[in-house]
């Protein structure tokens, strides 16, 4: 798939899925308290989100020629090294991989309320910003 195609189908899903975090930390700003169903959503949206931007990084990777991993880890790594992503980041993109790997494999685990603290906080906002941030870096 060319870049710039793929780049496009990455906002659109980057822009839903904020969309539904921004909808529920507005809920618990208004203090409301989120049902399970609702809670359960924040943790589809955040894992899409991650699994978004993990596919995009390696993306960048391959179109600007360089090696693609396995690891969403090591791909973050590689992506900065490009300059798409700051090197002081890398601990806040870590986190981020490290909880998407938490809601797909170790779900009996997961502290639900450091996860609402999060979206509440807006910390998944810099996930989304590199989404949505356009490629000049490649140019």
């Amino acid at each position: 798939m060319r870049l710039d195609l793929y780049q496009a189908e990455t906002a659109l899903i980057a822009q839903d899925q904020t969309a539904l975090l921004d909808e529920a930390r507005a809920t618990m700003l208004a203090g409301g308290a989120l049902s399970r169903l609702e809670q359960n959503g924040v943790l589809h949206a955040i894992q899409v989100l991650v699994e978004n931007a993990i596919g995009k990084a390696k993306q960048l990777l391959k179109a600007a020629g360089k090696h693609v991993p396995l690891s969403a880890y090591d791909g973050f790594l590689g992506v900065a090294a490009l300059g798409a992503v700051k090197s002081s980041d890398l601990t806040a993109w870590n986190a981020a991989i490290g909880l998407r790997n938490r809601i797909v494999h170790d779900y009996m685990n997961i502290d639900m309320l450091r996860v609402l603290e999060l979206v509440k906080n807006e910390q998944y906002r810099f996930i989304t910003d590199f989404l949505l941030a356009p490629n000049d870096f490649l140019e």
